[in-house]
């Protein structure tokens, strides 16, 4: 293996800032889906509110863990580089390997959390083309 330099951690900020960015346009537009979910909840105490509720607190979840794994990876590269500094360079790369499993655990739960809002999207355009089948 090649020696691990400052800059093969530094690779990783602008795609962790990136991911990260995308995450918490996610966790802003699921609070205005709930916001807006809670008051028609209010209004109306219908059962598939209750469902998307429940939908959309999953998914929530997912997002807060996926924020906390790319955090911590993160968080993570920048020990790594603070370890290549000081010249510890073994731990280094262990460090530097656990940042990097956290950022793939990061991403696999956005892949989760993807099929579980295209799940969820599917059953509103099918309950759509339901309604348009009947006129």
């Amino acid at each position: 293996m090649e020696q691990l330099t400052l800059t093969t951690p530094a690779l990783l900020f602008s795609a962790i800032s990136l991911i990260m960015l995308a995450y918490t346009n996610r966790f802003l537009a699921y609070a205005a889906v709930i916001r807006n979910l809670h008051d028609k909840y209010l209004e109306k105490q219908d059962d598939t509110l209750i469902e998307q509720i429940k939908n959309l607190k999953l998914r929530l979840n997912l997002t807060r863990w996926m924020q906390i794994f790319g955090i911590v990876s993160l968080l993570l590269c920048v020990l790594t580089m603070f370890l290549i500094y000081i010249e510890y360079a073994i731990l280094a790369v262990w460090i530097f390997g656990i940042a990097l499993l956290l950022l793939i655990l990061s991403l696999a739960l956005l892949v989760r959390e993807i099929q579980i809002s295209i799940r969820a999207l599917s059953l509103h355009l099918s309950d759509i083309e339901s309604h348009l089948s009947k006129k």
